[in-house]
């Protein structure tokens, strides 16, 4: 397909870094920024004078404590930038809008190398004062957006939402929390190959059928992980990655889609999302196929948004997601569809799918040690349960 076509094909990844992951973490969220950052820039093997943009998700916010203690001007000074662009990213696709503006900024000229990152301090919040998992910030305080539509009907945080999804889907396609529980186990597995996760013991399915029901049928495994950490991605001009010491990660296509959901209006028979539409879209800008991906890093903010998503992204047929990862054998490393490798936000810790990108770009660039993929070449990362963005990667 044209590289001229589509500006995503303009622009490729160069370099990733990750901060300490930790509940809590040792450092102060302005630290691990500043960590994953300059890690993100010598791994590109650029300077930080050569970064000229650069933009976070969803930019400082007081409320809910931690969601996002960290912006970009403040990591800007701290770590020593000079940048012409600064992006604001406060809605749009989900978790990925950051990451879909830099893709338009570098295509349209406005900047040759731009550093992306997603930094949270909820771990270190949560270990030191009662605070409630909802986006009116203290237990107690009023709520604001979608939440105020659920909170009156105890649907006290997104584990309720998302509680009746699975419900849903189960009733639909008769799905089983055995195989759903498939999700949380695999993640495990992988996040006891990676150094940086929080959760490295493995656990079995009769684990997991064991755990403390949350929201029916989501247990506790099926829930992600509050941390401290910060994730750095620098996206570049394939013009100018030219000139770096190391082959860059092709963006061979992105898709994106919203939902009201972030508002708290639903629609549909809860047993798919609107995420479809992303998955259409990116592969509608690439002549490779589902069937071309040796390694994906699917959202996992609850489990039973992983197998929305993998049937959003036309790697199952609707429906028949919950028996594709029935058993793990077919996610596992050496399966047809390896999933999740870092273990995931259900055990890596959750990075609003920032993880997920930097395990992708491990992968492809072959960093990803005793849990690399052997010969991964095309990775797809998607990340959002209210808003939705979709990548689809190729090793340079």
């Amino acid at each position: 397909m044209a590289t001229d076509r589509y500006p995503e094909k303009q622009v490729c990844i160069t370099g990733v870094g990750q901060s300490e992951v930790g509940r809590p973490a040792s450092k102060t969220p302005l630290a691990l920024t500043v960590d994953a950052c300059l890690q993100a820039i010598a791994d590109a093997g650029l300077t930080p004078d050569q970064i000229d943009g650069i933009t976070t998700f969803p930019g400082p916010m007081s409320a809910p404590p931690g969601f996002s203690p960290v912006g970009a001007t403040e990591t800007m000074f701290a770590c020593g930038l000079n940048p012409i662009w600064v992006g604001a990213s406060t809605e749009g696709h989900a978790h990925m809008s950051a990451i879909i503006s830099a893709i338009q900024a570098v295509a349209s000229g406005l900047c040759r190398h731009v550093l992306v990152f997603r930094t949270l301090g909820q771990a270190s919040v949560r270990a030191h004062a009662r605070h409630s998992n909802l986006m009116g910030g203290e237990a107690g305080s009023r709520v604001h957006g979608g939440m105020a539509w659920a909170v009156p009907f105890n649907g006290l945080s997104a584990s309720n939402i998302y509680g009746l999804y699975a419900q849903a889907y189960f009733k639909k396609y008769g799905a089983t929390s055995e195989q759903l529980g498939a999700v949380a186990v695999n993640g495990r597995t992988m996040a006891a190959l990676n150094p940086n996760a929080i959760y490295k013991t493995p656990i079995t399915i009769d684990d997991y059928m064991a755990s403390r029901m949350i929201t029916d049928p989501l247990r506790l495994f099926d829930c992600d992980v509050p941390i401290d950490g910060s994730t750095a991605i620098i996206f570049s001009h394939r013009d100018a990655a030219r000139d770096l010491p190391r082959a860059p990660i092709e963006i061979e296509a992105m898709g994106m889609s919203m939902s009201g959901q972030g508002i708290g209006f639903h629609q549909g028979d809860f047993t798919s999302l609107p995420a479809d539409k992303a998955g259409e879209m990116m592969w509608s800008r690439t002549d490779l196929k589902p069937s071309d991906v040796d390694v994906a890093q699917i959202y996992d903010g609850f489990s039973i948004i992983t197998l929305l998503w993998l049937e959003a992204i036309q790697l199952c047929k609707r429906g028949e997601a919950a028996a594709f990862v029935e058993g793990g054998s077919r996610i596992g490393r050496g399966g047809e569809l390896p999933m999740n490798t870092s273990g995931g936000q259900l055990s890596a810790g959750r990075l609003h799918g920032y993880g997920h990108t930097h395990e992708a770009c491990l992968q492809l660039f072959g960093k990803a040690g005793a849990r690399q993929v052997p010969n991964a070449k095309v990775s797809v990362v998607v990340n959002g349960g209210f808003g939705y963005g979709a990548l689809l990667l190729k090793r340079g």
